[in-house]
């Protein structure tokens, strides 16, 4: 009986070889990758059965990449194992379509759940944060335009860059920082604001007129 594949998604590689370990005992690794773009491809090639990623990688975060799947018309069921622990990150990830919501702290029992409940149709979150995510997803909210004059010069920046179609690389050597802290600092502002794609961010920005159309 062939075994459920599964495509890994995680930029630490430590992380990714400790997920090798612990779900080939009960399912195929159809492959590792380390980033959103490189997710997307290996997923259009290899067709997994299901995915466990990263919300935060380089160049795609892992929310933009499972979007460009079902663009695609590729609907994998999509697991995200992170150390995002706020409702908000989660709502988003759901909202967007994501099978499962997963702490990285969590027990590893908990992501072989997740990965089976998956498979099989199902939705999965941490316990630790599920009342709090229930609770997240009743209220909903949309970003207010009054947020723009909230932002730091550093976020407004961010975002200009973004919109001039900038990598988190480019970025990083614009801001002097590293790829991982632009990644970080846009996904706090798409928190603030509580939107779920960079592409909303960008529009969210021309809204407000933060950038130009």
């Amino acid at each position: 009986m062939n075994r459920p594949r599964v495509l890994l998604a995680d930029d630490h590689r430590m992380v990714a070889q400790g997920l090798r370990t612990l779900l080939s005992k009960d399912f195929e690794i159809a492959g590792v990758v380390e980033d959103g773009h490189a997710m997307v491809e290996a997923a259009r090639q290899s067709r997994p059965d299901i995915i466990v990623a990263d919300i935060t990688m380089p160049s795609l975060n892992g929310i933009e990449a499972m979007t460009m799947l079902r663009a695609d018309g590729l609907n994998i069921p999509v697991v995200f194992l992170t150390m995002h622990r706020q409702p908000a990150y989660a709502r988003r990830a759901l909202d967007a379509g994501a099978a499962g919501y997963i702490l990285k702290h969590a027990a590893p029992e908990e992501l072989v759940q997740a990965v089976r409940a998956a498979l099989a149709g199902g939705k999965f979150v941490s316990p630790a944060i599920a009342g709090a995510v229930l609770h997240a997803m009743k209220e909903g909210s949309a970003p207010s335009l009054d947020a723009a004059a909230q932002l730091k010069p550093y976020q407004r920046e961010l975002v200009r860059l973004l919109a001039d179609g900038l990598s988190a690389k480019e970025i990083a050597r614009t801001q002097n920082v590293s790829p991982r802290t632009v990644e970080s600092r846009k996904y706090e502002l798409m928190e603030a604001l509580d939107i779920s794609t960079t592409a909303e961010l960008i529009r969210f920005a021309i809204r407000s007129g933060i950038v130009d159309p």
